[in-house]
């Protein structure tokens, strides 16, 4: 692979291009002539089969520049692959399917996912260097330190605000709008703000929230409505903990846009037959929609909750383009950062088990809704 690579490097840059091309619709169509025709029965096809089984963990073994004994292993790999595929009692050609279509993204949540998780696990409990097994060292500071103690706190706030206030906000604009006059144009106002990065709505609210002195021209919004109104201006991102509300509204003016596309959907899902039928019992707009709507629409509901949740927890761009922490504003990811860039590896590491740990009981009650929901259809 490096030879191949530092050869490419040789060529001028056109090329290269058809050469990628080339070799990546090469690897494609080998692939699925693998998936689509090995499978079949017959001796032929148990032949390429065999080959493959054993072929191709060599070859990307050798290709990673690997070491000798674990080329041998990934051929015994192959070999037992194989095995398993001709006694499959699904046929010849199953488990070599499956294998198949599952591996690539096997590999890459071991890559990106599982691998990352106990290196990061691992790593939490040594100390700044990852020399030292230090035990619960790192976590007891973080929470025996009142900046850890505050970075955790804040984080929770933003998990009981942000979606709280975002649902509510999407489910009241959705239920307003609906069938309206100019509704199309109303959702996009709203929906906007979600084609903004996160670092881009953060500037633009920092504009929004910037103070300069009384007697100066004020050129933050808020600030400016304020001595219009007679009153002085306020340093939004200063006063704790104020400044952690200031930060958090950013997060709703973006995710509100979201909650009301998912729950205006779910809304016109809602049977007409059963409002027009609670209607005709005499129900009123408030109890047609806590009886019928609300009921009709809890699944979406979970799912919009949950998901700006974790949007939540893991919030990063916002406080570090805004304040960078400062101000007892700081959050988990933000200090994770923080700590990586002080190079305490240790302390990073536990701060992102915590967010792991606080992650993880809002992704169990998603999967379990999810579980309930297929079993009641």
């Amino acid at each position: 692979m490096t030879t191949f690579l530092q050869w490419l490097s040789t060529l001028p840059t056109l090329a290269q291009i058809p050469i990628i091309i080339g070799v990546f619709c090469a690897v494609v169509l080998l692939l699925l002539f693998l998936i689509e025709l090995a499978p079949r029965r017959g001796r032929k096809y148990t032949i390429i089969r065999a080959v493959a089984c054993v072929l191709f963990p060599l070859l990307m073994v050798a290709i990673l520049d690997s070491y000798t004994w674990a080329i041998v292993a990934a051929g015994f790999l192959g070999l037992l692959l194989f095995w398993l595929d001709y006694r499959s009692r699904s046929g010849a050609g199953y488990i070599f399917a499956l294998v198949g279509f599952l591996s690539p993204a096997l590999l890459l949540l071991a890559a990106g996912l599982v691998i990352p998780t106990i290196q990061t696990t691992v790593q939490s409990f040594m100390n700044s260097r990852g020399t030292e097994f230090v035990g619960l060292e790192n976590f007891i500071w973080i929470f025996t330190q009142p900046a850890g103690i505050r970075t955790v706190l804040n984080t929770v706030l933003w998990v009981l605000i942000a979606p709280a206030v975002s649902t509510l906000a999407g489910m009241a604009y959705a239920v307003f709008i609906d069938k309206s006059r100019g509704e199309k144009f109303f959702k996009i106002l709203v929906f906007m703000p979600m084609a903004i990065s996160f670092v881009g709505a953060s500037i633009i609210w920092r504009f929004v929230y910037t103070a300069r002195p009384a007697d100066s021209e004020q050129i933050g919004l808020l600030n400016q409505v304020i001595v219009w109104a007679g009153g002085e201006p306020v340093q939004f991102l200063q006063e704790s903990p104020w400044n952690t509300v200031a930060l958090i509204a950013v997060l709703i003016w973006v995710q509100t846009g979201f909650a009301m596309v998912i729950l205006s959907a779910a809304i016109k899902a809602v049977p007409l037959e059963q409002l027009e039928a609670a209607e005709l019992d005499g129900a009123n707009g408030w109890q047609r929609f806590a009886n019928v709507t609300l009921p009709g629409i809890r699944s979406s509901l979970v799912v919009v909750l949950t998901t700006i949740s974790i949007a939540s927890l893991k919030v990063f761009d916002i406080v570090r383009t805004m304040t960078a922490g400062a101000n007892d504003t700081s959050v988990i990811a933000n200090e994770m950062y923080t700590q990586f860039r002080n190079f305490e590896a240790g302390r990073s590491a536990a701060f992102a088990v915590i967010l792991f740990l606080m992650v993880m009981p809002i992704v169990i009650y998603n999967a379990r809704q999810i579980k309930m929901q297929r079993e009641m259809r």
